[in-house]
């Protein structure tokens, strides 16, 4: 383990927090406006952890097939956590956009152990990480504007519509980006299907 790694575990534990203030934020006795801050720094802690691991493990040289297949993994169970929560009011994010990371991930997943069986580990592709990039600033975008609907300025349906429609387009670019792996890997993911003649 090397200090990289702790920042991606860090990402972990944020989904979890971020749904313990979303939704019993009462149970703090702190007010909506409140837990839309911290919210917003739980998403900031997150985002630098992952700007953070990247730099430490080139700067120390200590980039490892073991990183280069778990800081993915671990930014995607992050944002589709955070994703998850939004399903909940006040966003009310579609459970479709939530299916659609999720079985994409699932599935680019399963290409990383198919090239990793192969010898070769799977590295972020620049739609990948667009990817990670859209979906990090449409999570955070939409935890803004608690801030102002939690203060009566904006109303929950502009709330929902301007969410659903940021998430549309990045739900789209995702499925793009899951097609572009699957391009450019498949045989990898196509040789792990295919046994060798004895």
């Amino acid at each position: 383990m090397s200090i990289a790694h702790y920042f991606t575990f860090l990402r972990l534990f944020i989904g979890p927090f971020f749904l313990f203030l979303y939704t019993y934020y009462e149970s703090l006795n702190i007010s909506f406006t409140s837990a839309s801050y911290l919210l917003l720094g739980l998403l900031m802690i997150a985002e630098l952890s992952d700007a953070i691991d990247g730099y430490l493990a080139r700067k120390l040289n200590q980039v490892t097939d073991f990183g280069k297949l778990f800081d993915p993994v671990a930014d995607s169970i992050y944002r589709i956590s955070i994703f998850t929560v939004l399903i909940l009011p006040p966003v009310q994010l579609p459970v479709s956009f939530v299916f659609i990371f999720l079985y994409r991930d699932f599935i680019i997943n399963m290409l990383r152990t198919a090239c990793a069986l192969k010898g070769v580990a799977l590295s972020a592709r620049l739609s990948g990480k667009l990817k990670a990039v859209f979906q990090g600033f449409s999570i955070f975008l939409i935890t803004l504007l608690l801030v102002p609907y939690s203060t009566g300025k904006i109303s929950q349906e502009a709330l929902q519509n301007f969410a659903y429609w940021l998430v549309a387009v990045v739900a789209f670019y995702t499925l793009f980006s899951g097609v572009d792996y699957l391009f450019t890997h498949w045989r990898y993911f196509q040789s792990s299907f295919t046994s060798k003649k004895q």
